[in-house]
């Protein structure tokens, strides 16, 4: 027990000392932190605008991948990045909810009182358009949108925003009139999915490179459902002057064509954002520049590793610790544990990427709402674990040590403890478990950890980068069991691991 003690008084040190660590975060000098969505474009234009602040002199922090519009436009407003690449119909359709085009300086004079502002634009028109396979169209002989109502057998899949945005899918059935129910995909994986004849007909957009890479038709929206995306820089409007300017570097100087042809380098020919957006910057051909996604990313897994172990290992101690000590106080009052052990089951009926997207607004992005959302699904096995271990002790050996003058402490500490640490031991190491592979999704945002490579790999469509994340957080569960394995060897009595085996079972059979 004096080494069970030891231990607790380590998780309480590491439990203090973690959060003084991240608290310590963002305590150098300012960076100018610029984000992106979850699609390639994105990921570029954002690449592009943090290279031209580089050269300018100004650090930066990327935050790729954040998340989707409201997402990332909340973190704008509340200041914890300062820059996006955004699109004037999504400014206008999902932002400010309205119907009607806006010119630049009249988005301006809206989005001012939010304390972000447009700069000038891109150059380029990303509309979204609607694709199908050239093989399915050339047999139906389809042309236009409007074709597709005499053709309700027709699968649809489309992107999870399109299918929720006001100017999306709701808009488009409004207007054609379907009755199709379509599916919610991924953007890159519904491409894929209509030219392998999963599915008939998804969303794009104008300067998909994958579209000629999958060779796909995109139907004339003969109906002017889609207004125009004009792609601009959306950034907070208290930066200073010299860094608008820096960030509106590449105003006018990306046409359609050339955003598809950055956007096939990247999509198609397998380049790294940051040499894409290099070259395009320098303006001249940089074969040097051209070093492969899988190997740009190879060399971040040591540093997503870390983030991973940062995330889980604060969520986690904080779970054990308090899980414990609540699972203490509570069980020997059955309606209380009962209610405790319901509330944390709760928690785990939330799918994790809700949790997650719950926390932003009262914690905003990173690691801050991600270590909150692990530390609450790591608590329903813990206590889950302790309580009924805790409160169905047999009866007799809990008489034999009050008749031996046990007071209610020392009952709990030599005898209830002792006999309940392999099941407490299992709660644990299935909330690790847990831990692990849900901080994969803390990606989504802006905590990185080893999501990061599958969040990309999945806007890209590229498996080995998804492998990236996937296999080093499956090495990581094995490796966490056979440590806590290690530990239950060492801290639970030889003669009680016996029948702490079958306590062990017996939690697991209730539960």
């Amino acid at each position: 027990m004096k080494r069970l003690g030891s231990t607790c008084v380590l998780m309480l040190f590491l439990a203090l000392s973690f959060p003084c660590a991240f608290a310590s975060e963002g305590t150098e000098a300012d960076p100018i932190v610029v984000a992106s969505k979850q699609f390639p474009e994105s990921y570029l234009l954002a690449e592009i605008i943090s290279q031209m602040l580089e050269t300018e002199g100004y650090v930066v922090e990327r935050k790729l991948g954040l998340g989707g519009t409201k997402v990332c436009n909340e973190a704008l407003r509340r200041n914890e990045i300062d820059v996006y690449p955004e699109y004037t119909g999504t400014i206008q359709a999902v932002i400010l909810e309205l119907d009607f085009p806006l010119s630049l300086e009249e988005i301006n004079e809206r989005v001012e009182e939010f304390g972000i502002e447009a700069l000038p634009m891109f150059g380029f028109n990303n509309t979204y358009e609607i694709a199908v396979r050239r093989s399915m169209a050339e047999e139906l002989k389809l042309s236009k949108v409007s074709q597709l109502i005499d053709h309700p057998e027709l699968r649809w899949g489309v992107e999870h925003e399109f299918f929720e945005r006001e100017d999306g899918w709701p808009k488009l059935q409004r207007i054609y009139g379907f009755d199709s129910q379509p599916e919610g995909m991924q953007h890159e994986l519904a491409l894929r999915a209509v030219a392998n004849g999963d599915i008939d007909v998804t969303d794009a957009y104008t300067t998909d490179a994958k579209i000629i890479d999958y060779d796909l038709v995109l139907l004339e929206d003969d109906k002017k459902v889609f207004p125009i995306y004009m792609a601009i820089p959306l950034i907070r409007s208290d930066l200073d002057a010299p860094i608008k300017r820096a960030i509106a570097g590449a105003a006018g100087k990306i046409d359609a064509t050339t955003m598809t042809h950055l956007n096939a380098q990247v999509v198609i020919d397998g380049r790294t954002f940051a040499s894409v957006a290099l070259e395009f910057l320098a303006g001249i051909e940089d074969d040097s520049a051209s070093e492969n996604i899988l190997v740009s990313q190879f060399k971040k897994l040591l540093p997503n590793v870390v983030r991973h172990l940062e995330l889980t290992g604060i969520a986690l101690i904080a779970a054990t610790l308090i899980g414990l000590l609540v699972s203490v106080t509570v069980y020997r009052v059955t309606w209380l544990s009962r209610s405790v052990v319901y509330i944390c089951g709760l928690m785990q009926t939330i799918p994790s990427i809700a949790l997650l997207a719950l926390m932003i607004p009262i914690l905003g992005i990173g690691m801050k709402p991600a270590i909150v959302a692990l530390f609450l699904y790591s608590l329903l096995p813990i206590v889950r674990n302790t309580v009924i271990s805790l409160s169905t002790t047999d009866p007799l050996l809990v008489r034999i040590a009050e008749a031996m003058g046990m007071s209610q402490f020392e009952r709990l500490r030599y005898v209830l403890v002792p006999l309940a640490m392999p099941a407490i031991f299992a709660g644990i190491r299935t909330s690790a478990v847990i831990c692990i592979g849900t901080a994969t999704l803390a990606a989504f945002i802006g905590a990185g950890g080893l999501g990061d490579p599958i969040v990309t790999g999945l806007a890209l469509d590229n498996t080995g980068l998804i492998l990236q994340g996937a296999i080093p957080a499956a090495i990581l569960a094995i490796v966490t069991e056979l440590v806590f394995e290690g530990l239950e060897r060492l801290l639970v009595p030889g003669h009680l691991k016996v029948f702490g085996t079958t306590r062990s079972n017996e939690v697991a059979e209730s539960t």
